[in-house]
């Protein structure tokens, strides 16, 4: 079985009815959970609302470093995170490649999620692009011994992802994998250890091959899983037991019925 460890089904265009068909072609391909990331506190209520009664659909609570325009103050950033509800805090993190002129705000946000991760005991979801220095600076500055967390949508390089590993995060690879121009990204799957990787799609983003040009969405998370086993020259099966059991494993504030 396959979880999309990162999507937003809040984003996909489509009306409830056509969101529920999406959810069982999914299911009918072997997902068997979504989490579904928030990026924007603002609208954390209205994504929340709209896949509360999925049973097999977790949510986290954070502002995407895109979305300063939602940046919102540290106490309304716990209050909202500490719901039991909220498995993760994120999407956060630095992201200078297209908004380098935030660059004040993103880091007081981030810093700002460090610090609710840390003291709610969730997991940070992170998103990072063109910072990594800063990313890997202002975790080993500011983040508690016990807590940990994702770098998703990892197109960064071998040596971060190691440097994450070893700060006890956990490397989660998109669809980006499956494109021509990846060959880089390629190398990068190769060398993370198997316990260590998580698959996601980012739906409705970053459609996968063969489903490039098309909205993104979580059934697709199987070609994902696919290719990144023949990388690695494993099964699907395998790399599929190994990714959910690490999505179970960093993700445990999931209630339990959803890990038989």
């Amino acid at each position: 079985m396959f979880v999309d460890s990162h999507c937003h089904l809040d984003r996909l265009k489509m009306d409830d009815t056509q969101l529920a068909q999406t959810l069982d072609f999914a299911r009918n391909r072997g997902v068997e959970h979504f989490l579904c990331v928030s990026v924007s506190v603002k609208d954390f209520d209205a994504m929340y609302e709209k896949v509360r009664h999925y049973d097999d659909v977790s949510v986290s609570c954070g502002v995407h470093p895109l979305h300063q325009e939602d940046a919102c103050s540290y106490e309304a950033l716990l209050q909202k995170a500490a719901k039991p509800e909220v498995v993760a805090i994120g999407e956060t993190g630095l992201d200078y490649f297209y908004s380098a002129e935030t660059k004040d705000v993103q880091l007081q946000s981030f810093i700002d999620h460090i610090k609710v991760a840390n003291a709610l005991n969730k997991p940070l979801i992170i998103h990072t692009r063109g910072a990594r220095e800063d990313t890997l600076a202002l975790l080993r500055e500011h983040k508690a011994p016990a807590t940990n967390g994702v770098l998703h949508c990892f197109t960064e390089s071998l040596e971060m992802a190691q440097a994450a590993i070893e700060m006890d995060f956990y490397i989660s690879i998109s669809g980006i994998v499956t494109f021509n121009s990846a060959q880089e990204l390629r190398e990068v799957v190769k060398a993370v250890p198997l316990d260590r990787l998580l698959i996601e799609t980012d739906s409705p983003w970053l459609a996968p091959v063969p489903h490039r040009g098309k909205q993104n969405q979580p059934g697709y998370v199987v070609e994902v899983a696919e290719f990144i086993a023949q990388l690695k020259n494993i099964t699907v099966a395998e790399l599929a037991q190994a990714t959910t059991a690490n999505f179970y494993r960093l993700f445990s504030q999931i209630p339990a019925k959803h890990k038989e």
